[in-house]
C-alpha cells in the first residue's frame, strides 16, 4: 500500500496540486457549482419519486437548474466558501456552506411563495424540491471536502519520510500539538498517541488517539512499533522534573523534542495556518539545558527599568556569548543608546545586523575598539559619556591563558582598569563586571588575572567615595560556566558526537556549575540595580553538574548510547583546571539580597 500511495504523489497531476499547495479559488467554486448542480438533480429525482405528480408542471428543469446555479453563485460568494483550502477545511468552512446553501433554498422557497400566492402566478419552483435541495447540497458539499481532506491526510501519513511521534502530557498544551499535526500534512511528523501525565489520567483515547501509561511496555510497544520520537510542550518541561520523568526516554535512545511557546506565534498579525507551518518549523530537540532542572528566574524589571530606560549603555565585549545577550536584554528597556564595544570584526558585524532587525526603534552604535588600548577606551567615553557600563570583555580559557599569561594581564587587568577609570573620568553612574568562579582561590592565570580585576574596582570604588559619594558605583558579579557559550563544553561536545566520536573529557569525577547565558544575563542585569558600589555579588548556580554525566546525556540525546555507539575518553586534568570550582572563598560569607538567586560575597577589600 505505502509503494501505491508513493507512486500516486509521483504522478504529474498530484506533484502539481502539492506544488501549487491548493487550488485556485476558482477551481474550487466551479467544483461546488458542479456539486450543487447535481446535488439540484438529484433533488429533483427524489422529490419526483416521493411527491408522485408532475414536477414538469413548473419551470423547465434546465430553467430551473439555470437559476439555482445563479443563485446558489452568489451565496457562494456572499460567504466565501472558495476561499479555504480544502485539505485543510474547518467547523467554520462547513459552515459557510451550510449558510450558503440554506439561504439559496430559503430565497427560492420565498421568492416561490411570492409568486404563487402574491401574484397568483404558477410557482416556477416546487417547495418540496427546494427543501430537499438544502438538505442533499449540504450533504454532497461537507461530503467533497472531508473526502478531499481524508485523501490528503491518508497519502500524507503513509509517504516516505512521515516520523510517527508520541505526545507526553494530556492537557490542554499536548492536545494542541496533536491538533497542530494532525492538521498540517506537510508535517514530518504524525501523532500515535498520548503519553499520561497520570497512571489516573489513561483513558481509552484523546483524538481518536490512545492514552498510554509512562513505563517499560510503552518503550517496548514504541520499539516494537518504531516509533522513536516524543514531542513535549515547553509547559510541560516546567511541570515535571526531567532528569527522572524523562530518563527512561533517555536511557532508550528516544528523541525527545519540543516546540516553541505558542504565545510567540498568537502575538504576530500572521494567519492560524501561518502559524502552524512555523510552529511545526521550529520543533526541534530538547537542549542539554533543559535537563538542568533550572528554575525559573524572576528579576525586578522596574528597577532595571529605572536605571536604563533612556539612557546611554556602553557593553564592551558587546559580540561575546555573554555581552551579546546583555545587549539583546537591555534593548528590550528602551535606552537611549546602546554602544557595542567590540575588537572582533565580523561578530561585531552579525551582532549589529540581527540587533537592527530584531530592535527596530532602538539606537546601536557599533564601534570596533580594544580595551587594551586606554586611548581608544577615553575615545569612546569621551565621544558617547556612557551612563551605565557592562564590562563583559575578557579572555577565559584557561588553557590558552596559561600558554599566554601576559595576554590574560594585558586583556583582564588592564583592560579592566582602562574602562573602569574611564568610568569615574567621564562620571558613569554604574559600572558592572562580569567575573568569574575562577577568581575565587585561583589556581590559573585567567583566575588570578580576574581576581585581580575584582580586586582594583572594587578598591577604586572605596578610594573614591571618600572623595565623592555620587562617584561612579563600581560593581562585581561572579558566576560560573555558562552553557552554550564560545568554548564552552556543550557546543564542544555537540561536535564531537556529530562527528561520531569520541567524546573527550577530563576526568570522570569533573564537576562544574552551569547557568544558561540568558539566566546569567538577566542576573547581571539585576545586579546592576541591587549594588550600592563595591558589592561582589555571587550567583545561586544550582546544583553542580557531573560533566562526564552531562556528556553522557548530550550523546543519548542525539540517539546514541555513550560507551556503545560513541565512547568517552578521559585525557586527564589540563593545567590549572580543577576537579570543582568555587563561587566563595572558605574565609568569605555571604549577604542575602531581596532576590534570592543573588548574594553579596563579603570578601576581603584592599586599600587602593
Amino acid at each position: 500500500m505505502k509503494t501505491k500511495v508513493n507512486e500516486i504523489k509521483k504522478t504529474d497531476l498530484f506533484s502539481h496540486w502539492i506544488n501549487i499547495g491548493y487550488l485556485p479559488r476558482w477551481g474550487v467554486l466551479l467544483l461546488d457549482l458542479l456539486i450543487a448542480l447535481i446535488a439540484f438533480v438529484v433533488s429533483y429525482s427524489i422529490g419526483d419519486s416521493i411527491v408522485g405528480y408532475d414536477l414538469r408542471s413548473s419551470l423547465p428543469l434546465w430553467e430551473q437548474m439555470g437559476v439555482v446555479l445563479m443563485t446558489q453563485g452568489v451565496f457562494f460568494w456572499v460567504f466565501h466558501t472558495y476561499s479555504g483550502i480544502l485539505r485543510y477545511s474547518t467547523f467554520v468552512d462547513t459552515m459557510k456552506v451550510t449558510f450558503s446553501v440554506g439561504a439559496t433554498g430559503s430565497l427560492l422557497i420565498i421568492t416561490n411563495l411570492v409568486i404563487k400566492h402574491a401574484l397568483g402566478h404558477t410557482a416556477p419552483f416546487l417547495t418540496s424540491i427546494l427543501l430537499i435541495y438544502i438538505f442533499v447540497g449540504i450533504t454532497l458539499l461537507f461530503a467533497w471536502r472531508v473526502s478531499i481532506k481524508t485523501i490528503f491526510e491518508y497519502i500524507s501519513h503513509h509517504s516516505d519520510g512521515v516520523q510517527k511521534v508520541l505526545i507526553y502530557g494530556t492537557k490542554s498544551a499536548g492536545l494542541s500539538i496533536a491538533k497542530m499535526l494532525q492538521s498540517n500534512l506537510e508535517s514530518k511528523y504524525r501523532p500515535v498517541g498520548f503519553i499520561a501525565d497520570k497512571k489516573d489520567d489513561v483513558r481509552h483515547s484523546l483524538l481518536n488517539l490512545k492514552v498510554y501509561e509512562l513505563n517499560q511496555d510503552l518503550i517496548d510497544h514504541m520499539e516494537k512499533n518504531r516509533i522513536k520520537h516524543v514531542i513535549i510542550s515547553p509547559i510541560k518541561m516546567k511541570e515535571i522534573n526531567p532528569i527522572k520523568d524523562l530518563k527512561l526516554f533517555i536511557d532508550n535512545k528516544i528523541q525527545i523534542l519540543t516546540t516553541p511557546y505558542f504565545t510567540d506565534f498568537e502575538a504576530t498579525n500572521q494567519t492560524s495556518e501561518s502559524n502552524t507551518e512555523r510552529l511545526i518549523g521550529r520543533i526541534e530537540s530538547i537542549r542539554v539545558e533543559d535537563l538542568l532542572e533550572r528554575p525559573v528566574i524572576e528579576i525586578d524589571t522596574d528597577n532595571v527599568d529605572a536605571i536604563l530606560k533612556g539612557q546611554v549603555v556602553l557593553v564592551t565585549g558587546a559580540a561575546g556569548s555573554i555581552g551579546s545577550e546583555i545587549v539583546r536584554q537591555v534593548a528590550a528597556f528602551k535606552p537611549q543608546t546602546i554602544v557595542l564595544f567590540e575588537m572582533a570584526e565580523s561578530p561585531l558585524h552579525d551582532l549589529t545586523v540581527d540587533l537592527r532587525r530584531a530592535f527596530p526603534d532602538q539606537q546601536f552604535v557599533p564601534v570596533i575598539a580594544d580595551v587594551r588600548n586606554v586611548d581608544m577606551v577615553e575615545e569612546v567615553f569621551e565621544e558617547y559619556h556612557p551612563h551605565v557600563v557592562f564590562h563583559a570583555a575578557a579572555y577565559k580559557h584557561v588553557p590558552l591563558m596559561e600558554d599566554f599569561p601576559p595576554q590574560a594581564i594585558l586583556a583582564n587587568v588592564q583592560g579592566s582598569k582602562n574602562v573602569a577609570d574611564m568610568a569615574i573620568k567621564y562620571k558613569a553612574k554604574r559600572f558592572v563586571m562580569v567575573s568569574t568562579d575562577k577568581a575565587v582561590n585561583p589556581t590559573n592565570v585567567m583566575g588570578a588575572s580576574k581576581r585581580i580585576a575584582e580586586i582594583y574596582v572594587q578598591s577604586l570604588f572605596l578610594q573614591k567615595t571618600k572623595e565623592d559619594k555620587d562617584c561612579t558605583k563600581f560593581i562585581t558579579t561572579r558566576f560560573g560556566n555558562v552553557l552554550g557559550s564560545n568554548g564552552s563544553v556543550v557546543p564542544y561536545f555537540k561536535k564531537q558526537i556529530a562527528e561520531g566520536g569520541p567524546v573527550t573529557v577530563t576526568h570522570p569525577d569533573i564537576i562544574r556549575y552551569f547557568m544558561t547565558i540568558p539566566e546569567a544575563s538577566c542576573l547581571v542585569l539585576e545586579a546592576a540595580t541591587l549594588g550600592n558600589g563595591g558589592e561582589i555579588f555571587c550567583f545561586d548556580m544550582g546544583q553542580p553538574v557531573k560533566i562526564a554525566d552531562l556528556a553522557k546525556n548530550m550523546i543519548r540525546l542525539a540517539g546514541f548510547e555513550p560507551g556503545k555507539d560513541i565512547e568517552i575518553t578521559y585525557t586527564g586534568l589540563r593545567p590549572g583546571e580543577k576537579l570543582y570550582e568555587e563561587l566563595l572563598n572558605q574565609k568569605e560569607t555571604t549577604i542575602p539580597t531581596k532576590n534570592k538567586k543573588i548574594l553579596v560575597a563579603k570578601v576581603r577589600e584592599y586599600d587602593y
